[in-house]
């Protein structure tokens, strides 16, 4: 495969998810090489001036008045790794390993954190061999950064800690082994720390903005599979497109909200459903279908506005402190006449964590207008008179899909649990660090909230394509005519009960592996 180019200032969402989740090598542009060989530079200089320099040659945090003798420098650099590998809970998945590397590496490039040339290429080999790195998922605060978790990725890079790699003579398999012989079989010798470079490999918010990153791909193809699993509720329950009219979001123009208007129209085109009932004495239809646009737009905004966000940040330099030429900072600045060294807070997580918690709210919405349609398709005191109860022919006898919406009601509890923003600080330090953003927290809140609600609507296409299999002798639209056979390639029809747990998590697949993206954009000219 073709590698994706990281020279520290134009890394992309979908390159990141190419890199976790594609296997894409990558490689480090020549002008980025340049820019570190240049920061280190400037490190060297720092040290020779013999200053005291946080993270360069003081202690960290409420140690940061210790002065470290040069000949401990490099040895603060390792014991640093060690002693902040101190994360629990599960290990990172693959792909957040993927995500992890890709993302601190790419910051590196920008030159002002002072790692040398060998650093980065010892990322690199990681990622392209590849060498997973074991990676405990809790422990990070969001500030200074997400240290734990680059405790425990970095510390595979002195040939300390353990690596999932490759087995030898198996394509499939995959084998655990320890830090040394991980870089063995990249080819890598371990490295010794020199001054700034422990800090520099554990300073940022590289697992929140990784993490930030799949969600924003995730939910996008969530709301595709969501405007098109509400369109095809709507085609079943012989609701109307007319609250998608253009005329009506033009005076109101929110972004999001266009947007799936427009979807719901494009995929409605030519349906003879719709067409049936255009002249019939109901005046509005419910609000879970008439005001579908608002619903989904608002969520569609809130990934929009985190998405701004994380492509800041996936080319941004969150360590600290940073190393500049002396040009670039006014005199107050420690070092010397050619460099000087700023301490800041660019590691702090809040512009973050604050929009990953905004998600989280809006994507509980979406689970929440979701699980309304899907009430209104099996309950009988809500159905349409052409729609037996709970979706079966001979209910009494069979339960139909009644249990799946008690799985969709289950799931948005989980979601509305999780809502509670986790930006909610504690001191550490000694006082030191007394404001932290968790926002590595609120990216996993997100994650979690974001799987439950694709499952949510996994359960309204369950049910709509059921649905429609009581809609006899009219043509579907364009676009959901594709949805429905997009289900049924992976579910048959509902016959007699069965257990249809292993059809929702087909149909939530069908979601998170844009395969129903795919057949949409093969059946609609545009949607989005």
């Amino acid at each position: 495969m073709e590698p994706v180019t990281l020279d520290g200032t134009s890394l992309t969402v979908d390159e990141v998810v190419a890199v976790a989740r594609e296997d894409r090598p990558v490689a480090v542009a020549e002008a980025a090489r340049e820019a570190v060989r240049a920061g280190r530079e400037r490190v060297e200089s720092v040290l020779d001036a013999d200053e005291a320099v946080y993270g360069v040659n003081t202690g960290f945090g409420d140690l940061v008045d210790t002065r470290i003798p040069r000949a401990d420098v490099d040895e603060l650099q390792t014991n640093l790794l060690r002693s902040h590998a101190a994360g629990t809970g599960r290990e990172l998945a693959r792909e957040e390993v993927r995500t992890l590397l890709v993302v601190r590496l790419n910051t590196l490039l920008r030159g002002y954190s002072g790692v040398r040339e060998t650093v980065v290429d010892h990322l690199t080999a990681l990622v392209n061999h590849p060498v997973h790195p074991v990676v405990r998922s809790r422990g990070s605060l969001g500030a200074s950064g997400d240290l734990a978790p680059l405790a425990h990725l970095s510390l595979v890079l002195l040939g300390e800690g353990e690596a999932d790699v490759p087995s030898v003579g198996d394509d499939d398999g995959i084998e655990r082994v320890p830090g040394d012989e991980a870089l063995r079989r990249a080819g890598l010798q371990p490295l010794r720390l020199r001054a700034k470079e422990g800090l520099a490999l554990i300073n940022g918010t590289q697992l929140t903005t990784g993490l930030a990153a799949l969600a924003v791909h995730d939910a996008r193809r969530l709301l595709t599979a969501a405007d098109a699993a509400g369109a095809l509720t709507t085609e079943v329950t012989m609701g109307s497109t007319a609250a998608c009219d253009p005329a009506i979001h033009d005076l109101r123009p929110h972004a999001g909200q266009a947007v799936s208007a427009r979807n719901v129209k494009r995929l409605t085109q030519g349906s003879e459903i719709v067409e049936s009932h255009r002249n019939c004495d109901r005046v509005q239809d419910a609000y879970s279908i008439r005001c579908l646009p608002q619903v989904h737009g608002a969520v569609r905004d809130a990934v929009a506005h985190l998405r701004d966000a994380v492509e800041i940040e996936l080319n941004a330099v969150t360590d600290n402190p940073l190393v500049f030429p002396r040009a670039a900072v006014d005199d107050r600045a420690s070092g010397t006449e050619t460099a000087a060294v700023v301490s800041g807070g660019n590691f702090h997580g809040a512009p973050l964590a604050h929009r990953l918690d905004y998600l989280t709210a809006a994507l509980t919405d979406l689970a929440a207008v979701s699980e309304r349609r899907i009430d209104r398709m099996v309950n009988p005191s809500l159905q349409e008179e052409h729609l037996p109860p709970f979706l079966t022919g001979e209910s009494g006898v069979q339960s139909g899909y009644m249990i799946p919406q008690y799985t969709a009601a289950a799931l948005l509890a989980e979601c509305r649990a999780e809502g509670r923003p986790a930006t909610d600080s504690t001191p550490v330090s000694g006082g030191q660090e007394d404001h932290v953003s968790m926002s590595a927290t609120s990216a996993f809140a997100t994650g979690r909230t974001l799987d439950r609600a694709r499952h949510v609507v996994a359960v309204e296409l369950l049910c709509a394509a059921q649905a429609a299999e009581f809609v006899s002798g009219l043509a579907h639209g364009v676009g959901t005519g594709a949805v429905y056979d997009a289900v049924r390639t992976v579910v048959e029809p509902l016959d007699g009960d069965r257990p249809s747990d292993r059809d929702v998590d087909a149909l939530a697949s069908l979601v998170a592996d844009g395969d129903l993206e795919t057949a949409l954009a093969d059946a609609v000219d545009e949607v989005e």
